[in-house]
């Protein structure tokens, strides 16, 4: 990966993150919406809470499907590279036949 494609990953991860950090804090204002009896004091108490609980929940989401995603791409990376071989393989066996089917063939004739 370049450093182009590094930096961009980076400011889509941090926008992500950022989206990611105002829907707990929406979350957060929506739940002690439907709590009237709480102080203001206690709404900021629990809406920090709150967020602090969806920021975690999501890092810990975020990390399994990070691992998960690296685990598939070298699953997948050997798979690619079985089935390249496979075909390269297969492409110079059928080269070979045919250069092997054009010798006889051409074998065949200067014989006559």
């Amino acid at each position: 990966m370049n450093r182009m494609d590094q930096a961009i990953n980076e400011i889509e991860g941090y926008l992500l993150w950022e989206a990611e950090k105002d829907r707990a804090r929406s979350r957060a204002h929506a739940f002690c919406a439907g709590l009237p009896w709480l102080t203001d004091t206690q709404r900021k108490e629990v809406e920090s809470r709150y967020c602090e609980d969806q920021r975690d929940t999501s890092r810990a989401y975020l990390e399994r499907i990070a691992v998960r995603s690296a685990s598939l791409r070298t699953e997948y990376e050997s798979v690619y590279r079985a089935l390249r071989r496979r075909l390269v393989i297969a492409f110079l066996s059928g080269t070979l036949a045919v250069a092997v089917a054009v010798a006889m063939a051409a074998a065949g004739l200067a014989a006559r």
